[in-house]
């Protein structure tokens, strides 16, 4: 199987990453089809990749660009890849900081961003809000009511977001076992 200059790695990583909008998994994609028709990956190599980028913490779309560069072109090839799907963005990023925190300074940006936040929380308590619903007039709705109960108490005790999410686990497994 021919393989790519790091030229060529390089610009077909940077072009394929930094052109989608959806995540990770559509730059993924893209990438598999870029380097599918130019010969330099297989189908049985993509699918290591995504494997493997899906085991590795961290972001999958780069963990992805570095295997594809060290599957075709070793260490370099690796270091190519990184490069091409993260400068680009880490650039439009340093910009947009340098930016925001010059335009925040404006009345209207201020209203702009409070009234961002307030839709955000908004839709987020709206999911949650349905998430829990079709709970809250079953019989399991005493359940519930106590994960909500622990949750927000915990919220309120400043408890952060991955132990909360632990003890609200913890008391669900319970209230399961008490159940049977």
């Amino acid at each position: 199987m021919p393989s790519p200059s790091i030229r060529q790695l390089f610009w077909a990583v940077a072009r394929d990453v930094n052109r989608t909008f959806g995540g990770g998994y559509a730059a993924m994609e893209l990438m598999r089809r870029t380097f599918t028709r130019q010969g330099w990956l297989d189908d049985a190599g993509n699918a290591l990749l995504m494997a493997v980028s899906r085991l590795t913490p961290g972001t999958n779309v780069l963990a992805y660009c570095v295997g594809l560069g060290w599957r075709l072109r070793g260490t370099a090839g690796a270091m190519a890849a990184l490069v091409g799907g993260s400068l680009p963005a880490s650039i439009l990023i340093a910009v947009l900081a340098a930016t925001v925190a010059r335009v925040d300074q404006y009345r209207s940006v201020q209203i702009a961003i409070a009234v961002g936040s307030a839709i955000a929380v908004v839709l987020v308590f709206s999911a949650a809000w349905h998430l829990l619903r079709p709970y809250m007039f079953r019989p399991g709705r005493a359940r519930t009511g106590v994960i909500v109960l622990v949750t927000v108490a915990l919220l309120l005790l400043d408890v952060t977001p991955v132990r909360i999410l632990l003890v609200a686990a913890a008391v669900g497994i319970v209230v399961l076992r008490s159940d049977r």
